[in-house]
């Protein structure tokens, strides 16, 4: 059982992209009524989910993310009309591309959080948190960033040349 203060051995990085208008909302209002939850999670706020381009959720992960959560206004819900909606279909796209890439699909949520639920953000933090701390670290994606950095030294005048000429 989780005691408040009680330290784990792995302590997960989590990436939250959220919309300002309804989960940054439900975060703060989280906050000022004082509900406990893990302090893991690192919030970047955009003014809608439609404006989330999936290739962030592949750099929070390359940069050393255990789990992203993306999350905005309920369908139907958005201050920007349609913006979860194209959200909603880019990321059931963007899915197979992870998994392709070899990224458990345990490591990243997608939510609907009002600003009225303080409660839900609590739950749907507490819950990534913990199953990304089951899970472990994240360890495939700084293995490929290695083999990035390695690969793209060119130190040949034939790597120059086709380099040059892409």
């Amino acid at each position: 059982m989780h005691t408040e203060g009680q330290k784990h051995a792995f302590e997960p990085k989590i990436i939250a992209f959220v919309c300002t208008w309804c989960t940054y909302a439900g975060a703060d209002l989280a906050g000022t009524s004082r509900m406990q939850y893990p302090a893991n999670v690192r919030v970047l706020k955009f003014p809608c989910t439609g404006r989330i381009d999936p290739v962030f959720i592949l750099k929070a992960f390359q940069q050393g993310a255990d789990g992203v959560l993306v999350s905005g206004c309920h369908p139907g819900d958005c201050h920007y009309i349609a913006g979860n909606f194209h959200a909603r279909r880019r990321f059931a796209a963007f899915r197979k591309l992870l998994e392709f890439v070899g990224i458990d699909l345990g490591r990243l949520q997608f939510s609907w959080v009002s600003a009225a639920e303080g409660g839900k953000w609590v739950e749907m933090v507490t819950d990534l948190t913990e199953r990304v701390r089951h899970m472990g670290p994240m360890q495939e994606f700084k293995e490929l960033a290695l083999e990035e950095q390695w690969s793209g030294v060119i130190d040949t005048p034939e790597l120059k040349e086709v380099y040059n000429s892409i």
